[in-house]
């Protein structure tokens, strides 16, 4: 079979449209006041049970949207985290880079010290030599000029010593002040080593304050997360026994099935077996209507059925259902509600399965707008949309 019943345009209200009867004729009028009475009783019946399944809906609601407000939180505590985490990155990268250039000004230190005590060792040997050179020649030079000539073997050979002392002692002097200068340079080396240590260790030290800093951040936000998420998922705990008090609440009022010609599909006796939209059901549809038997099968298979009630024309599911965060698509499943937007109002269907050949069978009220329990076999996807709750 195709689903060419479902173009059909329905004139019919699916869900909370009143009918309108016509003015009562004063012979009928006690009639209708005594039947106008039996409604009021039945409604307030049905307006007990809806109040009742809306309260756990509003507790639901309640703790998700509360949930939703901590998930949100915890998101932007993630996006602060990671800037905490990349700060603390750059410090670690920064920090090495700094402990690396004191390992290497350290030793150098270490080398230049080396140098300066070789050089201050050189200076006391050229220093015992100057002085050495220096008592020899002084003991020389205690002879008298004429002395000096008389042991001398001739003019010259004076003079080549008295040129041999002077250059002496002016090589070792020399020396002696070549390497004073280079002890000199060393130890200012040294100092400006000394200084750049002790600058990069300050730097140091602060880098680390700052990486402690952020790590402090880092953690408390961190303990934030934590008790974010312990507070999403008591929620969900919460919610997940609320759902069951519902569904156990549900099945309470639900009752036994209807026997009548025109039940079938589970429909409870107390909506089935009483005239099309006489009472409201628990999720605030008109009874024997195609929205209040899909709502129904989806509360008996244990899943959550929104209350509905006064936007539940079967056109308007699928948007209600996306924006409750359902899933809605165009792919048939068993347990989903198949949803057809023609029509004033639509039409709602309850998938029972799916055929191997991408078609379907589906359970139903209300398709001939007669109040009446139907199925259909093989039904074509089309230009239907399936909720999936």
């Amino acid at each position: 079979m195709n689903s060419g019943i479902l173009d059909i345009s329905i004139n019919k209200t699916k869900t909370m449209q009143i009918k309108q009867n016509k003015k009562p004729s004063p012979v009928l009028f006690q009639r209708a006041r005594l039947v106008a009475i039996g409604l009021i009783v039945v409604s307030a019946f049905s307006i007990v049970s809806i109040v009742h399944a809306d309260i756990y809906d509003q507790q639901i609601n309640s703790l998700q949207s509360d949930s939703n407000s901590a998930q949100g939180l915890v998101s932007g505590l993630q996006s602060q985290a990671g800037s905490y985490q990349e700060a603390i990155d750059q410090l670690n990268g920064q920090i090495s880079a700094v402990r690396s250039q004191i390992s290497a000004n350290v030793s150098e230190q270490a080398n230049t010290q080396t140098k300066i005590v070789a050089n201050q060792n050189d200076i006391i040997a050229k220093k015992a030599s100057l002085s050495a050179s220096i008592k020899a020649m002084y003991l020389d030079g205690q002879a008298t000029t004429i002395e000096q000539l008389a042991t001398s073997k001739n003019l010259s050979d004076y003079i080549d010593k008295e040129e041999y002392r002077s250059a002496v002692q002016n090589q070792l002097n020399n020396t002696i002040k070549d390497i004073n200068a280079i002890q000199a340079q060393l130890q200012k080396q040294k100092s400006e080593l000394d200084q750049l240590v002790a600058s990069q260790k300050t730097q140091n030290d602060q880098l680390s304050a700052a990486q402690y800093q952020q790590a402090q951040l880092l953690a408390y936000n961190q303990g934030q997360q934590a008790a974010y998420n312990n507070q999403i998922a008591a929620n969900s705990g919460k919610i997940a026994d609320l759902r069951k008090a519902q569904i156990a609440a549900n099945a309470r009022f639900i009752g036994s099935a209807g026997t009548g010609p025109t039940c079938g599909g589970g429909y409870p006796s107390r909506w089935c077996n009483i005239g099309q939209d006489t009472v409201i059901d628990s999720w605030g549809m008109y009874n024997r209507e195609c929205v209040s038997y899909t709502a129904f099968r989806v509360a008996a298979s244990g899943r959550n059925m929104p209350y509905w009630g006064g936007i539940g024309n079967a056109n308007q599911w699928d948007d209600n259902a996306r924006q409750a965060g359902y899933k809605v698509n165009s792919t048939p499943e068993a347990g989903a509600v198949a949803i057809s937007n023609n029509g004033a109002y639509g039409h709602a269907m309850y998938v029972e399965s799916v055929n191997s050949d991408g078609t379907f069978n589906l359970s139903q009220y209300n398709a001939a707008l007669d109040g009446r329990y139907s199925t259909r076999s093989n039904v074509a996807v089309g230009n239907l949309v399936f909720i999936h709750f």
